[in-house]
């Protein structure tokens, strides 16, 4: 009876009886399973905790150790403080030694002052603990994540301030002023629209109103009204019929704004495509119940309330459609498009944003570190660092500086260079010795040259002495010594006239061919033989 208990049992379990041998039991629900669960379960919890508390004292120990105020470049990131852009920068250099210090606020924070000499000048208002502190300085780069214009608010000065200086950003300031009104960046799409087909980019059908008074009545509804500049879901209005739309053209009257108005889609699911860079990512709403754009709590709009998330491969048609509105306003580094697609499967192109889109999915850190990186390739190359003094002023420095030790290397090298240039120096001396003069200096030694051969020639030679005339004798002997005696002082005083006529000419100066006096060619000559001495043979 046991036995045929037991094999029932064991047929409907579909399970082998325990072995004999075996001391524990491989259920389920074993206590022993349960308590190793428990505890793997505690000391996962324990080790997330650790590890927050070592990310966490990572991040102040990083902003205890600041940055070099002499070598670093400010990124002014406008964003609010739900993420810390600081953390995805922290440790870069630019150009091997430059720090980044990162400023973050939001655009109502900041005050901005621009000067065509000094530039930029930002100034930031925290709120701490009761008491307003105010920091101050120049921003390097920007990285805008807010939305400059909103339902009320406009901060186009600041941004005018920043053009105004200069500033480079991601994306470009000059995009960026044109995302501030709606209608404009629809024109613009619609141009992509024009030049691609409406099969290639599937462009939503608008209409445009500068004011209540054109405001009749829709063609066709239900419709979606949308009263001026808004995000998030502000100034958009869904209208049944004329009645509705009559009621909300007063609404637009007191506004004192434009409006649009475009069809109601029965959509199966809403449609987000982002370009981060040479990034892509691609996610759909979907919603429950699979009703027209109703979101887990009822609202119509997909925006508002929560929505179903899931990301799909990115096809080469979402992709051409994201590459062309990257292609407006000169370039957009980071931008998003927003779409719907209906229950017959067809797709409608909504609109636009740009660096301010919002971040959606199990991405968005991802996507982070990817603007971060884009950010830091671009401050490598509009940052760049001041000029580095010419090496001759730092030598200059060096002399002026005794208290600086040298070594032995740098004052021999130091005794070689001032060798060389006693020997340049004496090189031009030589060189100017031998050069010919110039005109007056010619004509100047022409003149002296003729003074000195007119003294030459009218310089007359030394008047012998008179000549004693011999008394005469009656003999013979006599009349010969007389004879001999006045040849010998003849022949005397020539020679003595002669001798003087040479050494005056030794003393004049020689002169060339072409009038030049040659002069200066022995005093060379011993200058070459004395300084060949002390230097070597100079050529």
């Amino acid at each position: 009876m046991t036995s045929s208990a037991s094999k029932e049992g064991s047929e409907m379990t579909g399970a082998n009886p325990p072995r004999p041998g075996s001391r524990t039991t491989s259920a389920p629900t074993s206590p022993l399973k349960e308590k190793r669960a428990s505890f793997l379960g505690k000391v996962t919890s324990i080790s997330q905790v650790v590890s927050a508390k070592v990310e966490q004292a990572r991040d102040q120990a990083a902003q205890y150790r600041g940055y070099n105020k002499d070598r670093c470049f400010t990124l002014l990131v406008i964003d609010d403080q739900n993420t810390d852009w600081s953390k995805y920068f922290r440790g870069k250099k630019l150009h091997t030694d430059w720090d980044i210090r990162v400023e973050q606020a939001e655009f109502r924070e900041l005050t901005v002052t621009a000067n065509t000499e000094s530039g930029v000048n930002v100034s930031v208002g925290a709120q701490k603990t009761g008491n307003r502190g105010v920091r101050s300085f120049k921003p390097d780069f920007l990285l805008i994540r807010q939305n400059m214009r909103d339902a009320n608010e406009d901060f186009k000065s600041l941004l005018l301030g920043f053009q105004y200086g200069g500033i480079p950003s991601i994306n470009s300031l000059q995009s960026i002023y044109n995302f501030q009104d709606r209608p404009w960046v629809y024109a613009h799409m619609a141009a992509v629209q024009k030049k691609l087909g409406k099969e290639e980019f599937p462009l939503i059908d608008q209409s445009y109103y500068p004011n209540h008074r054109e405001m009749q009545s829709s063609g066709k509804y239900p419709c979606v009204l949308k009263i001026g500049h808004a995000h998030n879901g502000l100034g958009k209005v869904k209208v049944e019929n004329s009645n509705g739309f009559q009621d909300l053209a007063s609404v637009v009257a007191v506004s004192n704004t434009y409006c649009t108005v475009e069809n109601y889609i029965d959509a199966k699911y809403d449609l987000h495509i982002f370009k981060i860079g040479s990034n892509y990512r691609a996610l759909i709403l979907t919603h429950c119940c699979d009703c027209r754009r109703k979101s887990l709590s009822g609202q119509w709009k997909t925006n508002m309330g929560q929505s179903i998330l899931e990301e799909i491969p990115i096809t080469d048609r979402y992709k051409s459609w994201i590459d062309a509105v990257a292609e407006m306003f000169g370039g957009l580094s980071i931008c998003s498009l927003e779409a719907v697609v209906g229950k017959d499967g067809k797709e409608f192109i909504i609109e636009v944003n740009d660096s301010a889109t919002g971040l959606l999915g199990d991405g968005q850190e991802e996507d982070r570190r990817h603007i971060a990186e884009m950010v830091y390739n671009k401050m490598e190359t509009e940052c760049q660092p001041p000029k580095e003094s010419k090496p001759g002023a730092k030598i200059e420095d060096d002399k002026s500086n005794p208290s600086r030790p040298t070594s032995a290397a740098s004052a021999a090298s130091g005794a070689s260079s001032e060798l060389g240039k006693a020997k340049q120096e004496l090189q031009e001396v030589i060189k100017a010795k031998e050069v010919k003069p110039t005109k007056e200096v010619k004509d100047t030694r022409e003149v002296k040259g003729k003074e000195v051969n007119n003294e030459v020639k009218d310089a007359k030679p030394p008047r012998p002495p008179p000549a004693v005339k011999p008394r005469q004798r009656h003999d013979s002997a006599d009349s010969t010594g007389s004879e001999s005696s006045s040849a010998s002082e003849d022949s005397s005083a020539s020679s003595t006239v002669r001798r003087e006529v040479k050494e005056d000419e030794e003393k004049k100066p020689r002169i060339g061919e072409d009038g030049e006096v040659l002069e200066g060619e022995d005093t060379m000559k011993n200058l070459r033989k004395t300084f060949a001495g002390i230097f070597g043979d100079i050529q």
